[in-house]
Formats: structure tokens, C-alpha cells, sequence
């Protein structure tokens, strides 16, 4: 792939301040520079950064001795379009977000409106929020696991992550009509009941994926090529993940076992027993380990929902309509995503549009810490700390 890695050599720039961000991120980042260290663009089109996400690294050989992520290449300014659009206009909005995971920011941005006008939503909805929450959960981090192990230079896996997410989106498609950017949750409920058919293929993936999940154990877990790769690289514990605010499975893999469903309980988790995975290690392998222990405690929490899914409405009788305005105030809502702790501010007026919107994106403060990780460290095992972030750039950039 042409455009994947440019060198520049330090020594070389003569030339004037350009005009663009990106001149003015190498030209300040040069300046920093030993003579004589090459100077590495990893990105904005490099594959390893799933996404135009560029970072600029100073290599001595193949280490590097410092690196600097730069932002801003798909910055959509969904916070500002937050303050133009109505709220159901907004709600669309949140699904490109994060698109692995767009359930959880719908929850968030609809759960903030809610709370400001005092909206309790049916149990059955609650429970169907959880229900299919918690399957997009699932579908994130088995593109991630496909993923990070292509990054190391396996293919094979996420062959078997694509099929398993195309079962997902085969179940969350009747009641969210969507397979990627998932927008059904509405204000006092969800757009569509659950059928027998959803019903009945959910319980059937739950001993599947539990079967599928002994089968990647063996072939990838256990590989003792992958665990070369990933053990004792890129070690973050709690306190670097403290400084930089990270939260989700890189501060769980740090030890601890903080998690929103748990330590702020919101809709109806708190009725159902499930694990919070934590450790056992703070590397790269460590992160690996709590994700798919994530995906284990999330078909715990769907197989428990849809045993108890209560009878009555999927929707409140006299649900907010498309004219409707949010009363003054202001609320916050912060919901457990794939990446980490996502939360939605919202201030109204009492106007037909919210006064300020402010998404709280973990994978910004995840991102964040990566300079620190990566430095001193080889190049190749910088991709492998990247890939353990599990990064949606568009989450980041907003």
C-alpha cells in the first residue's frame, strides 16, 4: 500500500510553514528532534491505525523514542450539530459516532434526554435496550479480536470474527432494522418489539458463540506465536490509566475491575449476575484476555434478559413525538460502551434544541496514553500496543 510509511529527514526542512495542520504538527515536531533520527509517519492511511489517524514517531533504528498521535482528519463535529438539530434529529447521530459499538451511544444521548424530562420508559424496553446493547457489545469486540491479530499478521481470524458478527447483525437487524450505525432506541423506549424469531435466535447463539469461543482458545489464544507478540508488551497500570482517564478493558486489565454497569448502575443491570473481568496482566495480552472474557460476561447478561423478559409495551403510550422540546436544565448520562465509560452532557434552554451537547469519548482518553506506552519500544510492538487500544478513530476525532 503506497502512503503507509514516509520518512522525513529532520535535517532537511528548509522550506517555509506550509498552511495545513499537518505542517504545522511536523514542522513543531521536528524541531524536538536529535539530528540525524529519521522521522516516521505512521498514517493517516496506514492499516494498522484502522482509520486516518496519523502519528509522527523520532526512530533511533527500530525504536522509538518518542511518537505523538495527530488528530483531526474526520473531525465531524457531531457536538456542534448536536446544538443545530432537534433531539430526535440528533439521535442518528450518535450510531456514526462509534459505529462498532452505536447502541451504546444512543443509549447515552437518549438516556441524558430522558433523565432531564423525567421519562421512565417501560421495563420491557429496558430490557430489550440491555438485550441488544450487549449482542453490539459482543460484535465490537469480535472485530477487534479479528483485527489485532490480522495487525500481527494472522488473516485467518477475523474470517471466523465476520461470521460470527454476521449472526449478530442477522438477530439485531428485526428489531433495530440496521446492521452497522444502529439507531433504535427512542425517547421512553425502543422503534420495534422483539418477535419470537429475535428470540429465538439469540437463545440459539448463546451455546454457539460459548462453542466458538473454546475453538478461538486454541487456535489463537494458546498460539504461542501470538503470546510472544503480546506478553510483557505495552504494560499500562493504574496509574498511568489514572492520569490519562482510560477507561473499559485497558484500566480492567490494569487490575481494575471498574465498570459503569456495576459502579453506576443504570436501566435494569443491576438485576442480573455477571462477571467484571480484571487482570490477570497489564500488557497487550492482558488487554486480549479481559475483552474475550467481556464477551463471555456479555451472553451471561442476554441469556438472563431474555429469560426474564418481562411482558408489556416496547414503547411508553404517549412517547415524546418529533416537535417535542426538552425542558431547561441539564442532565448527564454515562453508559458502560465496547471501548470504555460513554457518557452524553446535555443542556437545554427549553428551546427546540439543546443548548450544548458534549459526548465524553473513551477512546480519546485511551488513545492519549499510547505516546507514554510506545515509547523506548520497537516499532512492531508499537502496532501491537495500537491494536490492544481497540480505536475507532471517528469516536475519537468526533
Amino acid at each position: 500500500m503506497t502512503g503507509c510509511f514516509n520518512f522525513i529527514n529532520p535535517l532537511a526542512v528548509t522550506e517555509e510553514p506550509g498552511t495545513t495542520a499537518g505542517d504545522f504538527y511536523t514542522r513543531n515536531f521536528e524541531k524536538k528532534a536529535v539530528p540525524g533520527r529519521i522521522i516516521l509517519n505512521l498514517g493517516p492511511q496506514h492499516p494498522s491505525t484502522h482509520g486516518v489517524l496519523r502519528i509522527l514517531c523520532e526512530m533511533d533504528g527500530e525504536y522509538i523514542v518518542r511518537c505523538e498521535p495527530v488528530l483531526g482528519y474526520l473531525h465531524r463535529m457531531h457536538e456542534k450539530m448536536g446544538e443545530v438539530k432537534t433531539p430526535w434529529q440528533f439521535i442518528p447521530n450518535m450510531g456514526r459516532v462509534d459505529y462498532l459499538h452505536p447502541l451504546a451511544w444512543t443509549w447515552a444521548f437518549v438516556g441524558a434526554c430522558e433523565r432531564l424530562a423525567g421519562i421512565e420508559i417501560p421495563e420491557r424496553a429496558e430490557y430489550l435496550r440491555v438485550i441488544s446493547c450487549e449482542l453490539n457489545r459482543i460484535s465490537s469486540h469480535l472485530l477487534w479480536w479479528g483485527a489485532f491479530v490480522m495487525d500481527l499478521g494472522g488473516v485467518t481470524p477475523i474470517l471466523y470474527a465476520f461470521e460470527e458478527r454476521e449472526k449478530i447483525n442477522d438477530i439485531l437487524q428485526i428489531i433495530t432494522g440496521s446492521r452497522l450505525t444502529m439507531s433504535s432506541f427512542r425517547f421512553g423506549g425502543v422503534c420495534t418489539d422483539a418477535d419470537e424469531r429475535f428470540k429465538s435466535l439469540a437463545k440459539e447463539f448463546i451455546p454457539y458463540l460459548r462453542e466458538r469461543l473454546k475453538m478461538y482458545k486454541g487456535l489463537v489464544t494458546d498460539n504461542i506465536i501470538l503470546r510472544r507478540r503480546l506478553e510483557g508488551i505495552g504494560p499500562m497500570d493504574a496509574d498511568i490509566c489514572r492520569r490519562y482517564g482510560a477507561t473499559g478493558p485497558i484500566l480492567r486489565a490494569a487490575g481494575l475491575a471498574r465498570d459503569t454497569r456495576k459502579d453506576f448502575p443504570y436501566s435494569v443491570y443491576h438485576k442480573f449476575d455477571f462477571p467484571v473481568p480484571a487482570g490477570p496482566a497489564n500488557d497487550c495480552f492482558g488487554r486480549y484476555l479481559v475483552r474475550l472474557s467481556e464477551i463471555e460476561a456479555s451472553l451471561m447478561i442476554v441469556e438472563q434478559a431474555l429469560a426474564s423478559l418481562p411482558e408489556g409495551s416496547h414503547i411508553m403510550e404517549k412517547a415524546p413525538k418529533a416537535n417535542w422540546k426538552l425542558p431547561a436544565g441539564e442532565s448527564y448520562m454515562a453508559v458502560e460502551g465496547a471501548r470504555g465509560q460513554v457518557a452524553v452532557h446535555v443542556v437545554s434552554d427549553g428551546g427546540p434544541k439543546p443548548y450544548r451537547v458534549k459526548l465524553r469519548a473513551p477512546g480519546f482518553s485511551n488513545l492519549s496514553l499510547f505516546a507514554e506506552a510506545a515509547a523506548g519500544t520497537l516499532l512492531a510492538d508499537a502496532i501491537a500496543i495500537l491494536g490492544s487500544l481497540d480505536l475507532v478513530i471517528p469516536e475519537v476525532d468526533r
